[in-house]
């Protein structure tokens, strides 16, 4: 079993930064495999990043590529997404993901896991 809780989420104008971070509990976090989605009013959840079980390896939504970093500190049992250059576009609940398969998916169903969400808006 993993817990997930997000943090970080709030108000910034188009062009900002923030940084969400994910904190996990369980004995086997370094060994799952982490993403973020996220869900804006009345639209699907989308998929927005992944990273594998060590770091070493990401994927990215087109929609965020360049301007978004996934990261992972597995000593720290944390999950980061760096989020630049924002857009009033990227307004939405942000979800992190567990999954205990170690190679990463884009696909919501391969994660069983689920954190709270934290809400980002961003104003134009």
């Amino acid at each position: 079993q993993v817990q997930l809780v997000e943090s970080g989420g709030g108000l910034v104008q188009a062009g900002g930064s923030l940084r969400l971070s994910c904190a996990a509990s369980g004995r086997t976090f370094s060994s799952y495999a982490m993403a973020w989605f996220r869900q804006a009013p009345g639209k699907e959840r989308e998929f927005v990043a992944t990273i594998n079980w060590s770091g070493g390896s990401t994927y990215y939504a087109d929609s965020v590529k360049g301007r978004f970093t996934i990261s992972r500190d597995n000593a720290k049992d944390m999950v980061y997404l760096q989020m630049n250059s924002l857009k009033p576009e990227d307004t939405a609940i942000y979800y992190c993901a567990a999954s205990s398969a170690r190679g990463y998916s884009i696909s919501p169903t391969m994660y069983p896991y689920w954190g709270q969400g934290t809400q980002v808006t961003v104003s134009s």
